[in-house]
């Protein structure tokens, strides 16, 4: 049994625990930051005595995700009458399944070394067997086409919604399961864009190599901001958090995709967004941000790419506050930005984010043929951001969603044209 495989089934157990417990809470802070933002005070009162021990603290409310999940656990399973049963119940696990095996290939901790050690005597297959001193990397699998890996897994989610859709036989689930697909594979593009551009920078795809460059260089995000904007967003739409949540539109939709289900079933569509949420934002983290990296001023001293179990620590926890930070930006968005019209998000999408992220690319390929500095990238990005905010407003639309004039409108009212 080799020492790497000891540290990832290791760094597998503890991010499955770490993660899972993580979503309940981000529930929780979902909820506290909707009442921030509209002046409330959120789940305060629920404890750990679930109206049964004798306690009489509420704990800051911290017991509501555990009430939460008993109240799933305990409503009742219904399944309707006329759905195609066989993609109803396959649906959910669609979802979670590559929300739980996406961030296997993050390198939370960077490299671990150690001087050697003994096994335990007491266990019979490892009995006595020394082993000499090592470095391993601290991730569920240290594979050489990381970020490929993350991407495909990350495609396979809208399989999950496309069959809970379609198998629910309920017209409003078909046309969430339909937004969905559009939406996802249109955002994908862009996306897929990013990943080869940053891959074009870093001359690999392997993700620990990809933090360990910038921890010794600078962060991605100062070469490329406007490519780390179109990035995020693409993240957003594809766990269907808003603006991008046309897929679930409640005015519309009643809840999209999985209007039918309930109990636990719901329960797995819900805890996969929030997984989709974290594995997505590390992906940023480690693409941008420079994942475990401690220092975004470039040219200054960062931690040591290997160390002992302190710095692998010190590391996961740099890790980890960078992703709660931007999914903290995530329900920030959600509960400031209104959501966008369907046409408005194709349009974002092909009229804009991909036509930029084509420029960007083929930026990023004459800086590398000529092997100049990436510093250059930072000015590109200036130049194309100006240049698509001066350009975007003078493309050829059309005025099928036109905003109707309205007496005492403040945003559309009836001018003196339309015989008023």
């Amino acid at each position: 049994m080799s020492p790497q495989f000891v540290i990832s089934l290791i760094t597998i157990v503890l991010i499955v625990h770490v993660m899972l417990l993580a979503t309940s809470y981000l529930i929780m802070l979902e909820r506290k930051t909707c009442a921030w933002i509209q002046d409330r005070i959120g789940p305060n009162r629920t404890g750990f005595s679930f109206g049964v021990l004798p306690l009489k603290f509420h704990f800051w409310g911290l017991g509501q995700p555990l009430a939460d999940g008993i109240k799933m656990f305990l409503k009742e399973d219904y399944t309707p009458p006329f759905v195609e049963r066989a993609l109803f119940l396959l649906a959910p696990v669609l979802v979670i399944v590559p929300a739980l095996i996406g961030w296997a290939v993050i390198p939370w901790g960077g490299y671990y070394a150690s001087e050697g050690f003994t096994w335990w005597a007491w266990l019979p297959f490892l009995g006595g067997q020394t082993v000499a001193p090592f470095t391993v990397a601290v991730t569920g699998a240290p594979l050489s086409i990381g970020v490929i890996y993350m991407l495909a897994i990350g495609s396979l989610a809208v399989y999950g919604v496309v069959v809970g859709g379609y198998g629910s036989a309920n017209k409003y689930a078909f046309l969430g399961g339909l937004r969905a697909t559009a939406q996802m594979l249109s955002y994908e593009i862009p996306q897929g864009l990013s990943v080869l551009i940053i891959i074009l920078m870093m001359g690999t795809a392997t993700t620990d190599v990809i933090a360990v460059q910038q921890s010794l260089g600078d962060w991605n995000i100062w070469y490329q901001p406007l490519l780390a904007f179109i990035f995020f967003t693409c993240i957003l739409a594809e766990c269907n958090r808003a603006p991008f949540d046309i897929a679930e539109a409640e005015q519309e939709l009643v809840a999209g995709y999985h209007v039918e289900y309930s109990s636990m079933k719901f329960a797995l569509f819900f805890l996969g967004e929030y997984l989709h949420m974290i594995t997505g934002s590390a992906f940023f983290v480690l693409l941008f941000l420079g994942g475990w990296s401690a220092n975004p001023i470039p040219g200054v001293a960062d931690l040591p790419i290997v160390g002992g179990l302190g710095i692998v620590l010190l590391k996961f926890a740099i890790f980890a506050g960078k992703v709660t930070f931007l999914v903290f930006a995530m329900m920030w968005i959600r509960w400031t930005l209104p959501r966008l019209r369907f046409d408005q998000l194709m349009k974002l999408a092909w009229r804009a984010m991909i036509p930029i992220a084509l420029v960007l690319l083929l930026a990023t390929g004459v800086v590398i043929y000529l092997d100049a500095s990436f510093w250059i990238l930072t000015a590109v990005n200036a130049i194309v951001f100006i240049g698509a905010a001066y350009l975007y407003p003078k493309l050829p639309s059309d005025d099928g969603n036109r905003r109707v004039p309205l007496a005492g409108s403040r945003f559309s009212p009836l001018l003196p044209a339309d015989g008023n």
